[in-house]
């Protein structure tokens, strides 16, 4: 008898890395039934849309669409609204609340984790800075040490982590004190390939969300202030204030289409990348498109980019070390053919069979290794005490 199947994630409110890895997973998978906290329809693929789609509470709450992050102490409870008693194999993929849904006994919970909640973890003073309201600033430092309490709680309610890099599965370690696997997310080779003449268009290329975590103001300085070309495809909470210090030589596309995404990878200088990433899927769609990168030196690049060959990275977060980078690019010979091979290491199925062996040890094994599977009144009566 094939066990029932549910696949978690936290939203659909459009195609970013993590959605790439729900679709394979959803491919893998095409009967699961999947469960999110909120649904924008139309914002994801229609592979993931063909799947039953259950939402929670929150997708009723007003300002949905512009402000589903304010919510953000609402979710625990939301994700634990999911009755999931039918279920054999629950698979979440997590950046958020995902991993801290409710499963029963009998069932076997795998996690993909794109990483710990970075809202109130590592990325906590990115996101409720001094430039932010003051309002959201009070209410994050009442709330975060509650949801922190929360999430250390939930990750004891899965039986197995993956993850993408080892940088993230330190992370994990950190704040969940489990064990992850790595599994490093893959790219569709046959989609993602180089422009055919090697055409350059003469700017460098973002693609990325629009939030604080992401420095994109770092690499919207360094060009404005060198004048080269750059072209920003994303869109996210921090478009108003991005767009407010761009120069001439800096063109927001927002949202388009694939078709247009790949287009601009195969014609750029370079993809920059300015930010601490737990893994990053553009670097390497960008890589299959024969193109290189230039990043910093942290986080998931480190695991995707070789320095002189595929890409530069730079080691501090400031304009002059960016510029400096995109110098070197400028006067490097890099060789399309070898850019391309590295992406070939992370094709995507090859994540497919890792991630179905792991889904596959996880449901072989006998031992439950200090699950507690909590109740939300545990998380109550916990997060009281906080």
């Amino acid at each position: 008898m094939t066990a029932r199947v549910a696949i978690i994630h936290d939203w659909l409110t459009g195609m970013r890395g993590g959605e790439r890895i729900l679709e394979a997973v959803c491919a893998r998978y095409p009967e699961a039934d999947l469960f999110t906290l909120l649904h924008l329809p139309g914002q994801v693929s229609a592979n993931i849309e063909q799947h039953r789609i259950t939402t929670s509470f929150a997708q009723r709450l007003p300002g949905l669409t512009s402000f589903y992050r304010h919510y953000l102490p609402l979710f625990p409870r939301a994700i634990e609204s999911f009755d999931l008693r039918r279920y054999q194999l629950v698979i979440s993929l997590s950046h958020c609340v995902a991993h801290g849904v409710l499963v029963p006994p009998e069932a076997v919970h795998v996690c993909y984790s794109f990483t710990p909640m970075r809202y109130i973890w590592d990325q906590y003073s990115a996101y409720f800075s001094q430039n932010s309201n003051p309002l959201i600033r009070l209410a994050a430092s009442l709330q975060a040490p509650r949801l922190r309490v929360w999430d250390q709680l939930a990750a004891q309610r899965v039986d197995a982590y993956a993850t993408s890099s080892r940088f993230v599965a330190r992370r994990i370690h950190r704040y969940y004190h489990r064990q992850a696997r790595v599994i490093p997310p893959g790219i569709d080779l046959t989609k993602y390939t180089p422009h055919p003449t090697g055409e350059n268009g003469g700017y460098y290329l973002i693609v990325s969300a629009l939030s604080p975590y992401k420095k994109l103001d770092l690499a919207i300085k360094a060009c404005v202030r060198t004048g080269r070309k750059l072209v920003i495809i994303g869109w996210g909470p921090e478009q108003r204030r991005l767009r407010k210090m761009s120069g001439p030589t800096v063109t927001f596309l927002g949202r388009v289409p694939d078709e247009t995404v790949i287009d601009y990878y195969r014609r750029c200088i370079a993809l920059l990348f300015p930010g601490e990433e737990d893994f990053g899927l553009t670097p390497l769609e960008v890589q299959a498109c024969g193109r290189p990168v230039v990043a910093f030196a942290a986080g998931g690049c480190l695991e995707t980019v070789i320095p002189g060959q595929t890409g530069i990275l730079f080691a501090e977060q400031t304009e002059d070390a960016l510029i400096a980078a995109m110098d070197l690019a400028e006067r490097t010979a890099f060789d399309s053919g070898r850019i391309r091979e590295q992406a070939r290491l992370f094709d995507i199925n090859g994540f497919t069979h890792a991630f179905q062996q792991f889904i596959d040890q996880a449901t072989m094994s006998n031992e439950r290794t200090g699950r507690m599977n909590a109740s939300a009144d545990t998380w109550r009566s916990a997060s009281e005490t906080a």
